[in-house]
């Protein structure tokens, strides 16, 4: 399987190869059984609360163990595994829209070739989109990739070729962050004895604040990877969403309705995040423009590096090779022509005559070109705040508005005697593929951050993720129509004598129907987005502003801050916090007894350390997600694992604050103290967190 030589792979002197084996069989079997595994629990999770979790660490550390199995692995195929299997927790963001052909009627299940064929087209097209923004924004344009660093850290620290006590060390860090995290994550998601989040309601007359903070260490981790900078976004999001946009709104309201804390809910779903999907478009566009020439100068990299070399991989070191972008190219143009027999499949039974072929070929064009914008969007983010928090729902929002805004432009109102759900319908069609290009192509990007912190070999990495879309493809369909048959979703049984109370939410894709319909019968609130949109602009003005003094403020963050819930928000700005208030701690308490550069290198020992505890923080609450979705699979309800009712909730919330506070305490002191003598960059005697009394 790896046995295609290459540049950097030739015999050494003793006849072994400079770098050992990535792509082998059994690499390749666990990675698409892993995939398989962790695709149901990501599904099942998502039309229950319509969260995914990226499966890239878990999977780094199943494949650690699994292989050790069958012989001795290399970090370069536990690195493998883990990119295949990453899959499972992208290609599933098709849930996001998908489910709404359901709700509306159009479809009465998930057929099957129709469902693989956008995942599968929409998940080759976005590995296909992926590979020329590596260069741009993996390589070169400086951002953090918290989930691919932290990934990174897993595969190293499981390493048996790192050996020493800094490789031990460094795997007690991670095991043991990762088994604080898991049993916060249990006792909260599972069992149900510690509470999940904090709110707080203020009622000021008719207007309502609300403050709030979710109990994730997982969260708290990705903040403390992504930094201040992007932290400061976030919070200013929620600032707008919260502390102005809700307020006003509900003042203004008719009142006298729900209680308080439902009542801001309602508003900020209902209204105010299509604010933030206004600043996310009008950020998203701004990104992708900033963006445009380092992609271009990665294109004509890409094509000088085709053109060099034999086989299309050219002269480059083996740690830079892509999949020839000719071949990328070529491949992404013949993919146009079953996207648009999909579309068309979908069409013929419309009553669009001499209409048909144009929208064919406008809505295949749209996918494709929209698509790869979306691609670029998403992957600048998941550098900047990690593939689990980028915005892909906002990404459906968008394209669901964008389709069912211009497609009755295209072809009229009167599309047969079901003119409105067809064009609803195939918004949402529409939406799914471009979702899934945007997923993958997020959730490759990282990855290829990975495997660059590793060693990897780009197009060996893009090549199995192509594998892993395509077992994905095959499976999602019959998993979908497995839960659709045993739960129902909400508004849409499939059989009237199903209980109503166990149906399956899907949030995500009932609000995208119900923008595509609002669309279609004019009762969407365009003023929430054009206000978003407006404070896009100013936002992006004062983020090229900052940027020209050496500050960053992403204003596309911004938007996220105001579309995500407030307790990830909160919590990932906690994180930050804890990054920035240990540096500052570490460097005045160290100033008078280092010079400078045995600071830095101190520095940097306890930052890797940080980078550690925050990836097993990823890790272990990541694991406990799956085996709390397949218990609640197992069992044919949620909670099966609560050991509590609702009557615990304010104890449950009590004790759930104390420990999460514990937790940050701890946390806070081991990434603000200096390295032991014992590691590996010497530096101060070891110091103990104390607390006061």
């Amino acid at each position: 399987m790896d046995a295609q030589p290459d540049a950097q792979t030739e015999p050494n002197k003793r006849g072994a190869r400079s770098h050992p084996p990535e792509m082998t069989w059994r690499g390749l079997a666990l990675g698409a059984a892993i995939t398989v595994v962790f695709m149901a629990a990501n599904i099942y999770m998502g039309l229950k609360t319509g969260m995914t979790f990226s499966s890239s660490i878990p999977a780094a550390m199943l494949a650690m163990g699994l292989l050790r199995l069958f012989g001795n692995p290399s970090i370069l195929e536990n690195n493998i595994v883990q990119t295949q299997a990453s899959a499972a927790g992208t290609l599933c963001n098709v849930i996001l829209v998908l489910p709404g052909l359901v709700l509306i009627g159009h479809w009465h299940g998930f057929p099957f070739w129709q469902t693989a064929g956008v995942c599968l087209l929409g998940g080759l097209l976005g590995v296909a989109s992926s590979i020329p923004l590596r260069r741009a924004l993996v390589k070169g344009a400086g951002l953090p990739f918290p989930e691919g660093v932290a990934a990174a850290e897993v595969l190293r620290a499981g390493d048996p070729a790192q050996g020493g006590a800094d490789q031990g060390q460094s795997l007690r860090a991670l095991l043991g962050a990762g088994t604080a995290a898991a049993l916060i994550a249990l006792g909260t998601s599972g069992l149900r004895v510690l509470g999940e989040g904090l709110h707080a309601t203020i009622q000021a007359g008719q207007a309502v604040f609300r403050l709030g903070t979710g109990f994730s260490l997982a969260l708290v981790g990705v903040g403390y990877l992504v930094g201040i900078g992007a932290c400061l976004a976030l919070l200013t999001g929620v600032a707008i969403a919260w502390g102005a946009a809700v307020p006003i709104l509900t003042a203004l309201g008719p009142g006298g309705g729900a209680e308080p804390a439902a009542a801001a809910e309602a508003v900020w779903s209902e209204q105010v995040r299509l604010i933030g999907a206004g600043i996310i478009a009008v950020g998203g566009l701004w990104t992708v423009g900033r963006l445009a020439r380092p992609i271009l100068a990665s294109i004509r990299d890409a094509l000088t590096a085709a053109r060099g070399g034999s086989g299309g991989l050219g002269d480059l070191p083996r740690q830079e090779r892509d999949i020839p972008i000719t071949w990328v190219a070529g491949t992404a143009a013949f993919l146009t022509l079953p996207l648009a027999g999909l579309f068309g499949w979908f069409a013929a039974g419309a009553e669009l005559g001499r209409l048909y072929g144009v929208l064919i070929l406008a809505a295949t064009l749209f996918a494709v070109l929209f698509g790869f914008l979306m691609a670029a969007a998403c992957g600048y983010l998941a550098g900047l705040l990690g593939s689990s928090s980028s915005p892909i729902s906002g990404i459906g929002i968008l394209t669901t508005m964008l389709v069912a805004l211009l497609l009755p432009l295209l072809i009229g109102r009167a599309a047969g005697p079901e003119g409105d759900r067809f064009v609803i319908g195939f918004a949402l069609l529409v939406a799914s593929v471009i979702v899934t290009m945007a997923s993958i192509a997020n959730d490759n990007l990282q990855d290829l951050k990975t495997g660059q912190l590793v060693d990897a070999t780009p197009w060996r990495q893009e090549t199995v993720l192509l594998a892993g879309v395509g077992v994905g493809s095959l499976v999602i369909g019959p998993l979908l129509a497995l839960l659709y048959n045993a739960y129902g979703f909400v508004g849409a049984l499939p059989r009237p004598e199903m209980d109503a109370g166990a149906a399956l939410p899907a949030p995500q894709a009932a609000l995208m129907t119900q923008i595509a319909s609002g669309i279609v019968h004019g009762a969407l609130p365009w003023r929430m987005v054009v206000i978003g949109m407006g404070l896009g602009a100013g936002l992006v003005a004062l983020e090229s502003w900052l940027r020209r003094r050496g500050r960053t403020f992403p204003a596309l963050t911004v938007g996220i801050g105001i579309y995500l819930p407030l307790t990830v928000v909160v919590t990932i700005a906690i994180g930050g916090v804890i990054a920035w208030a240990s540096e500052r701690t570490f460097r005045a308490r160290h100033r008078s007894v280092a010079r400078d550069a045995d600071q830095d290198r101190a520095y940097e020992a306890v930052r890797r350390r940080g980078v550690l505890l925050s990836s097993g923080f990823l890790v272990g609450e990541s694991f406990v997600g799956v085996l709390i979705a397949a218990a609640d699979t197992v069992a044919g309800r949620s909670a099966a694992l609560a050991v509590v009712g609702p009557d615990f909730a304010m104890v449950a919330t009590g004790l759930g604050l104390a420990v999460f506070l514990v937790a940050l305490a701890l946390f806070t002191c081991l990434v603000a103290r200096a390295p032991g003598s014992s590691e590996p960059d010497g530096g101060a005697p070891p110091q103990r967190c104390r607390f006061p009394p």
